[in-house]
């Protein structure tokens, strides 16, 4: 089980570290989108920041996700990532819905398989 984990772990940080970079790049055609996608492609184009930090995040996370000591923060750091992807394709595509949930349960199974990491945060000790 932990050859699977390792695997889908590096897997996983690789798709998304891809995806961060295409953000700057472009290197990867863009599919056809419906006329509401557009208006909402044209409204993240016009706020400038939005793209490069997305795309930085991704890359940011899927590193961390990859590397077992800093797996349960790159699982933090990548899950709104990842529920914006689940929310965008069951609005807009919903055959995306194959690719987006098995990631999104992915990252779901590495942040409760590292639930211990992050008690100390959310414990009701003052210890700060």
């Amino acid at each position: 089980m932990k050859i699977v984990k390792t695997v889908l772990c590096i897997l996983f940080g690789l798709m998304f570290i891809n995806a961060g970079l295409n953000k700057f790049f472009n290197y990867m055609p863009m599919p056809k989108m419906t006329a509401e996608q557009m208006a909402l492609m044209g409204a993240f184009v016009k706020i400038s920041w939005l793209m490069p930090l997305i795309g930085a995040i991704e890359v940011i996370g899927g590193l961390l996700f990859m590397l077992p000591k800093y797996r349960a923060l790159g699982a933090i750091v990548i899950l709104p990532v990842t529920v914006g992807i689940v929310l965008h394709n069951a609005i807009f595509e919903p055959s995306g819905l194959a690719i987006a949930l098995p990631f999104f349960l992915i990252n779901l199974w590495m942040i409760g398989d590292n639930w211990n990491k992050y008690k100390p945060m959310i414990s009701d000790s003052k210890t700060y």
